[in-house]
């Protein structure tokens, strides 16, 4: 394949051809093991005086990128930070001059040796005794002012938005760093099992959305790709575990926006004998305890001020709306799927054809005009059955279910239910969905009949409570960052034009 290459790129790949030839070949380099890295240096040595520092012999080894310039200065990038580094022409070899004069360019990577001095300016900085290209960079990074600030760009050259982005950087490190605080108190403190169920499943199943397909040549069928893993973690409840959880790649077929991506992290959480209020109780706890480990109380999300310190707020469904349309819709009052209609026509609510009834015409309601008053923290419970499948029914009024939704900022952040154990009426719930297809609902409410999961719960799921929350969403509020693009490493985007 013909490539062609601009002057800086040329001139990049006939310094290489140089170290080559002089038998530096900075691609046969394997390791090289450091000391110190660009933070624990200037730690270290921050605490001397320039005079001391004088004095003191100590070997310096660091590694990382050059990132800048400045005559006989260099800033050198490693994850920790950056480092300043000094070459003195009449204490270095001849060689070591020439490599840094005539072969270096910004973008290498590189491995120094020297001992530690001050500036005049105080800055800690390596005076270097020995300078290795460890890696040629053949390309030019972004111009140091202006960066990689195309949106579309950070995200399709992800590498280098790491490289000149600090930011970017340091949203992901939160991201992973979110992760072990989840898992260090789930299993450390709560004694939660963390267990990994398949990606490919012959039946998709455990949320409302459209799955991609496969096919397995070794079983000459096809498979899904999992669009929640629930199903297979309540198999594992009625097992015998009874606390478990998942960090889980998931695939729906479905748009791309600011807060939905076709392949997502999810997370889901069951819990044996406890009810909706425990869940509600952990869910909490979570976005706590992530917040007390950042040393942050409050976060810019979707331009609102969320403030985490506080209680969250707990409403059921009915109150909300009747609340949002200042008690001009109570559904409490409304007393058959007629007058339900009548309310859905009044308010502009179109309705599909399964969506005649009370509980669908509920839910449109709060999608409508609840959402979006759910600024802080807010646990809405009580969900119509006809909207949840997979929930055990409030015992004092069948029509709702003991289910719940958190939401941030007008978006959805979590959704947990007390978990249908009755295999009966699960089966029942699956053919409802099955005549709800019939009668045109999208296949990504109605899939098929897991009967292999009904069969598991006739062995018998304990009172069990669950939850899901959409980690990239969570990380997208810790690291205050209105689209899910930048906290997801390498988000799916159309081919380049």
């Amino acid at each position: 394949m013909e490539r062609k290459f601009n002057d800086q790129e040329t001139n990049r790949r006939n310094k290489l051809k140089k170290l080559v030839e002089k038998g530096k070949d900075p691609f046969k380099n394997t390791k090289w093991i450091r000391n110190y890295n660009s933070l624990t240096f200037k730690e270290e040595f921050g605490k001397f005086t320039k005079e001391e520092l004088h004095e003191n012999k100590t070997e310096v080894i660091l590694a990382g990128r050059i990132m800048a310039v400045r005559q006989t200065f260099a800033v050198v990038k490693d994850f920790f930070g950056t480092a300043q580094i000094y070459l003195n022409k009449k204490t270095i070899s001849p060689e070591i001059w020439e490599t840094f004069n005539e072969d270096l360019d910004i973008g290498d990577i590189v491995g120094l040796k020297g001992t530690p001095m001050k500036t005049n300016t105080g800055e800690v900085t390596l005076n270097v005794v020995e300078l290795v290209i460890l890696t040629k960079s053949l390309k030019v990074l972004p111009e140091k002012f202006h960066g990689l600030v195309n949106e579309e760009e950070r995200s399709r050259q992800r590498y280098v938005d790491l490289i000149v982005n600090e930011q970017s950087l340091q949203t992901f490190a939160t991201r992973s760093r979110i992760a072990s605080v989840w898992r260090n108190y789930l299993t450390n403190e709560m004694g939660f099992f963390e267990v990994d169920t398949p990606v490919l499943q012959p039946i998709y199943g455990g949320a409302s959305a459209k799955p991609f397909t496969t096919h397995m040549n070794a079983l000459h069928r096809d498979f899904f790709l999992r669009v929640a893993p629930e199903l297979p973690l309540k198999k594992l409840i009625v097992g015998g575990f009874e606390k478990v959880f998942e960090f889980s790649r998931n695939f729906r077929n479905e748009g791309i926006d600011s807060t939905h991506n076709p392949e997502f992290t999810g997370f889901e959480l069951y819990w044996a004998y406890v009810s909706l209020d425990e869940i509600m109780d952990i869910t909490e706890k979570l976005f706590k305890i992530t917040a007390e480990a950042l040393n942050k109380p409050v976060y810019n999300f979707r331009g609102f001020q969320i403030d985490l310190s506080k209680p969250f707020r707990r409403i059921s469904m009915v109150d909300i709306i009747k609340e949002a349309t200042n008690g001009e819709v109570d559904f409490n009052n409304v007393k058959s799927d007629a007058e339900a209609v009548e309310l859905a026509k009044k308010h502009g609510i179109e309705l599909a054809n399964h969506q005649n009834v009370t509980g669908h015409i509920i839910t449109l309601f709060f999608e409508k005009y609840g959402e979006e008053k759910c600024i802080q923290p807010t646990f809405v419970h009580t969900y119509p059955a006809e909207v949840s499948p997979l929930t055990k029914k409030n015992p004092n009024n069948p029509k709702f279910t003991d289910r719940f939704e958190l939401f941030i900022g007008g978006k959805e952040f979590g959704n947990a239910y007390s978990e249908l154990n009755d295999p009966i009426d699960q089966l029942e719930r699956f053919e409802d969905q099955m005549k709800e297809k019939e009668l045109g609902a999208d296949e990504s409410w109605a899939s098929e009949i897991d009967m292999d999961f009904v069969n598991a719960l006739e062995y018998g799921l304990p009172p069990t409570g669950g939850l899901g929350i959409g980690f990239d969403r969570f990380c997208m509020l810790f690291t205050e960052n209105d689209s899910i693009r930048n906290v997801l490493l390498f988000p799916h985007m159309k081919d380049e034009k």
